[in-house]
């Protein structure tokens, strides 16, 4: 397996950062420490609110690398950084504008968002950084003409990498659901695209629509189950979200694993576990840990007045019955 590759510059000039594969366990990344603030006073305490788009185990795994990046910041500054982690109840992107008022409204050191619907918070980004709070992105491309830093992957790559591992098992032929996550999410979006994109190069594959779960795997499971109900023929499943377990669950309700190749998103223990079965044939895999511990890194620099890259790549992990138990062990140890 290829062993990940992590670059960090860590200065005024630009950072990169950039992964392939994942082999073994990764220690967080190491930021210069400054004994003093950039205004040259003594270095004060520091809080960073991290936004998801809503309560979803991927986004507990993304809190739990802000958490070990902040520790080692504190370690590192003798001042005390904080996480404030705040999740909306759903994938609604009025929930998540009220959650970023409510926490710009606390000063913070900087905020951490990923955005339900860009466009529909951008009024509210805006007005966060006239305030001097610095915005990153995290799971997320930055938009065009925004100067924001976004941590994340590249999404389309992650889809079509998805197909490609979908294929080799099922074949090029076939019919192939596709099931969307929170459209308005841009991740989820630029991903669902490139799975069409990928699968239109087989004129022999027919794809049908697989559902929409807006990030929520209770959702993902009833809309599974209504598609599989619907087409008894159905031979691959793909999806855009860390919701493959509700999948998963749907197709061993019908019996149908050794019938649907299924090719999931993410590496959270209850989609491994599935790949352990192999109701989940792999998984395409945002590597969340790396995404927060990055994330709280540029905003830390982004408070100093650092400048930064307009993106951060954490890497794309490819998780299947070949090494399945090598990444358990390292989700486990989180």
């Amino acid at each position: 397996m290829k062993k990940k590759i992590l670059a960090v510059l860590l200065s005024t000039v630009m950072v990169t950062v950039a992964a392939v594969g994942c082999g073994t366990k990764e220690s967080a990344p190491v930021a210069t420490a400054p004994e003093t603030s950039n205004n040259g006073g003594a270095a004060e305490d520091m809080t960073f609110v991290v936004v998801p788009k809503c309560v979803h185990a991927w986004f507990d795994e993304v809190n739990k690398g802000a958490q070990k990046e902040a520790d080692l910041l504190s370690a590192q500054l003798g001042v005390e950084v904080k996480i404030d982690y705040r999740a909306p109840e759903s994938a609604e992107v009025s929930q998540q504008n009220s959650t970023l008022e409510q926490a710009a409204a606390t000063n913070p050191t900087a905020i951490l968002l990923d955005p339900v619907d860009y466009d529909g918070s951008a009024d509210i980004i805006a007005e966060i950084q006239e305030r001097g709070v610095p915005v990153i992105l995290f799971d997320a491309p930055s938009p065009e003409g925004s100067g924001l830093t976004s941590v994340g992957n590249d999404f389309a790559e992650q889809a079509t990498i998805a197909v490609d591992m979908l294929v080799e098992k099922m074949g090029t032929s076939g019919k192939v659901a596709v099931m969307q996550g929170a459209p308005s999410a841009p991740n989820h979006a630029e991903r669902y695209q490139a799975h069409l994109d990928a699968l239109a190069q087989y004129p022999d594959i027919e794809v049908i629509d697989g559902g929409i779960d807006n990030d929520n795997v209770e959702t993902a499971q009833s809309q599974a189950a209504a598609v599989l109900a619907a087409n008894p023929d159905l031979t691959g499943y793909l999806n855009c979200d860390a919701c493959g377990s509700g999948v998963a669950a749907a197709i061993e309700e019908k019996g149908m694993q050794d019938q649907v190749t299924f090719v999931a998103m993410d590496n959270l223990i209850e989609i491994l576990d599935y790949v352990k079965t192999g109701t989940i044939t792999a998984t395409s895999s945002t590597l969340p840990q790396q995404q927060g511990m990055y994330a709280v890194l540029m905003a830390y620099q982004a408070a100093q007045g650092m400048d930064l890259p307009a993106t951060v790549d954490t890497g794309i992990g490819r998780i299947t019955s070949e090494n399945i138990d090598e990444w358990i062990k390292i989700v486990s140890a989180e």
